[in-house]
């Protein structure tokens, strides 16, 4: 089990304005917070090396790069005696359309995550990549219409 860590109050100050905006300069994040820069660097710092906070990255917008396709695959897996649910996780993590994959209860073993330029790459990706995985037995696809939101969890005040 991970370890749970204790944030205090101004951590969670910290952490409600950069999730909102993680580029916001530390100097803005200190005046809002009533503290120094180094204060708020020396937080930041820590919480990064607790894994609290972990990556840095830019969010891109799909859409925008021509991925008009966001469908969700539900994965029946069969294993073999010869092979590993890791190693079917494996070859599922190099398929670079699939962008998340959980492991789940219930009639699948793995749920993906995937952004394909049309219906038909989506097909192309499902019967040439996915289900030519011996092990896997079935799959169900949910497309999605419409992205509703994407959030962070919220970072509760004292």
């Amino acid at each position: 089990m991970a370890k749970y860590l204790q944030l205090d109050s101004l951590d969670r100050r910290i952490l409600n304005i950069l999730t909102r905006d993680a580029r916001k300069p530390f100097l803005k994040v200190a005046r809002r917070c009533a503290v120094s820069g180094a204060a708020v660097h020396q937080r930041v710092q820590k919480m990064l090396e607790d894994g609290v906070i972990t990556g840095s990255q830019f969010n891109l917008d799909v859409k925008k790069m021509g991925y008009q396709t966001c469908a969700f695959v539900g994965i029946q897996v069969n294993l073999t005696k010869a092979t590993t649910h890791q190693e079917v996780f494996q070859k599922i993590s190099e398929i670079p359309e699939i962008v998340e994959c959980h492991h789940i209860t219930g009639k699948y073993s793995l749920l993906v995550k995937i952004h394909t330029y049309s219906n038909e790459h989506l097909k192309k990706i499902l019967v040439e990549k996915i289900q030519s995985i011996l092990e896997i037995t079935g799959t169900e696809t949910f497309i999605s219409l419409e992205e509703g939101f994407v959030r962070q969890l919220p970072i509760e005040s004292d």
